[in-house]
């Protein structure tokens, strides 16, 4: 079984797409699709399709939806190249089993698989300072991403939660990368994409902190710290709070320091250009607290713990 979530929902079965196109249906494969090899219960898929108040007519309609995804799979099992598996049937990928529902992923490609294989080694690259291999690693990942994730699925509250986690995963590895390039120097290529970014993201602290220092080493001290004016006028006015400790601290070292590529202030590390005591040598880091995935973040929150798309 193949399946693709890090974008529109794709499943297939020996290269035969098993994707309905019908909403339900649709719902129901894309949760058993991310839980795959894992029993999803009745209760959970009732819920996902009908919230709270489910109609008394749920489980034989939801009896329904699983007949009409395996006549999907059997057509697939018919079809598809090859004939190792020819004694299958659709029973054997969608079982039924105690309470629920299991969908069987086997050897089968998995873009949220890979996607976390390639993050954990970026992610170990970076704690062992091999930030050319942590930033390779961590771009592999994140092209695995064609879009938002589950795209063009109706998602009722499980698929919401399951897919605000896998942004929260996705932001992470992307916060990672963005520092693991900054300790390469490559302030200046990363602009053009930060300047994207904080504007997607307009509370975001940590991609606002890697953006102020791309700026300053790119000898636009005077953005930079516009940068971080505009970030406290949003948090205090939509939030009612300052900006962090870590952030602050990293505006006042830009206020005092000179134009980037110029001596380092006592107290701050020098590494291409300064940066503010208490951050890891700055060829490149934001502010430490800051690091999405350096460090762990409680689950359902953003990389600094604000985060609030634009819009």
């Amino acid at each position: 079984m193949d399946i693709g979530i890090l974008g529109s929902l794709a499943v297939g079965e020996r290269g035969v797409s098993i994707t309905p196109t019908a909403p339900k249906p649709r719902q129901v494969l894309a949760l058993l699709a991310l839980h795959a090899d894992q029993v999803v219960t009745v209760g959970t898929l009732t819920e996902e399709l009908w919230g709270a108040a489910p109609p008394r007519s749920a489980r034989p309609t939801l009896q329904t939806y699983i007949l009409q995804l395996r006549e999907h799979i059997a057509c697939a099992l018919r079809q598809g190249e090859g004939g190792g598996a020819g004694q299958r049937c659709a029973k054997d990928v969608l079982l039924t089993v105690p309470g629920g529902y299991l969908l069987k992923g086997g050897q089968g490609a998995s873009d949220l698989r890979d996607f976390e294989r390639l993050a954990g080694l970026g992610y170990r690259a970076m704690d062992a300072g091999d930030y050319a291999g942590a930033a390779a690693r961590l771009s592999e990942a994140l092209e695995l991403w064609t879009g938002p994730a589950l795209a063009d699925v109706h998602a009722g509250v499980h698929l919401a939660t399951e897919i605000r986690r896998l942004e929260e995963s996705r932001l992470c590895a992307l916060d990672q990368r963005i520092e693991a390039d900054l300790r390469l120097g490559r302030h200046r290529e990363l602009l053009a994409e930060l300047t994207v970014l904080v504007s997607r993201y307009p509370t975001h602290e940590s991609l606002c902190g890697q953006y102020m220092l791309a700026l300053h080493r790119s000898g636009r001290r005077g953005e930079a710290l516009n940068a971080y004016r505009q970030l406290r006028a949003r948090l205090v006015r939509s939030l009612g709070l300052e900006p962090s400790a870590a952030l602050a601290k990293l505006q006042r070292s830009i206020l005092v320091s000179g134009p980037a590529g110029a001596s380092a202030p006592a107290g701050m590390s020098a590494v291409g250009a300064s940066a503010p005591a208490g951050m890891s040598a700055v060829g490149a880091s934001a502010p430490a607290g800051m690091s999405a995935a350096g460090a762990s973040a409680p689950a359902g929150t953003s990389a600094a713990g604000r985060l609030a798309p634009a819009g």
